[in-house]
């Protein structure tokens, strides 16, 4: 498949923290920090969805503007000055996690713990008492779940579901104020909505409110290490679309499917089949009943060489 190629676009000066940065015409402050080595936190934004800016962790001071601005959707202008490291924007993103982390559980936000050290926030200074988004986690199926004591309500997983990817509209907002709260329609079971199981909500949950079942029961046995994992991509042999999948794993079998972000065909996304459909590569159980590893060919392996996998391709018989 080729790649449309983007007009070039004009380069633009601005200044983040004392040090002049160019960036092409179009780019965010969020990319004129990140190409000046700046780490700004960063937890609604998503690389392929539009921002949301719903939750102000990633702000920064710009030069004569009356308030912080968010980052990730503040489109950088020329001659701009900007702060990262501020007083002011340090005080915010600290409120803002302490929010955050008061509230819903971000044990599994990636760097989440990192970012309260580094900006001193202290969660526990509500008390005990401090309202939070703690219920039990919704396990509905066999595919993935909802876990929403850690849902931070960025609503990536609702952009994903609806008009800038999937538009299948099978989840929402409901409620309103601290009620507020992502859910299907009527708060019915997953199997009986619009979900089509494409998983791409999973793919850009900043928090891990949304996990595979795999991953999810992988945690709960205490057996999830991420430092042993390893990720292999490779093209999706559903269909002849050509979607990137990369593997996860762990202990030679594999734990959850992702797709890269960068590549022009999915952009993150999957079908059911490229995200979920990787139990039978690792189904022994079935295999082995299914595939007789010496003795005469069944039946059920007619025209398949003993101890081959049937359905498996063959190289052709000389002559």
């Amino acid at each position: 498949m080729s790649v449309p190629l983007q007009p070039p676009r004009r380069l633009i000066e601005i200044t983040v923290d004392g040090d002049p940065v160019r960036v092409p015409e179009g780019s965010t402050v969020l990319d004129a920090c990140s190409a000046a080595g700046k780490d700004i936190p960063t937890l609604c934004y998503g690389d392929t969805l539009t921002p949301k800016n719903a939750c102000r962790v990633c702000v920064v001071e710009v030069e004569g503007a009356r308030t912080l601005a968010p980052a990730c959707s503040r489109r950088a202008e020329p001659g701009m000055v900007v702060g990262t490291a501020t007083e002011r924007a340090r005080h915010s993103r600290k409120i803002v996690l302490e929010l955050l982390a008061s509230t819903a559980d971000l044990s599994t936000t990636p760097r989440a713990a990192e970012w309260i050290e580094e900006y001193g926030a202290r969660p526990d200074r509500f008390g005990e008492e401090a309202a939070t988004v703690a219920q039990p986690a919704k396990v509905d199926n066999d595919l993935y779940v909802r876990d929403y004591s850690k849902c931070i309500l960025c609503y990536k997983c609702v952009d994903a579901c609806g008009d800038q990817w999937q538009n299948s509209f099978a989840i929402s907002v409901a409620g309103r104020g601290f009620d507020a709260m992502i859910s299907t329609e009527h708060d019915a079971p997953l199997t009986d909505s619009a979900c089509v199981y494409c998983g791409n909500c999973v793919e850009v949950c900043p928090t891990g409110a949304l996990s595979f079942k795999s991953e999810f029961d992988m945690r709960a046995a205490g057996s999830w290490d991420e430092s042993r994992q390893t990720e292999t991509t490779t093209i999706c042999s559903y269909c002849g679309v050509g979607c990137n999948l990369t593997l996860h794993v762990q202990d030679n079998r594999i734990v959850k499917v992702s797709s890269p972000h960068d590549n022009p065909v999915t952009h993150g996304n999957l079908c059911i089949k490229g995200r979920f459909g990787f139990q039978h590569v690792q189904n022994v159980a079935s295999q082995e009943d299914a595939i007789p590893v010496s003795g005469p060919v069944s039946s059920s392996v007619s025209g398949s060489a003993p101890g081959s996998v049937p359905g498996a391709r063959t190289a052709p018989a000389d002559g």
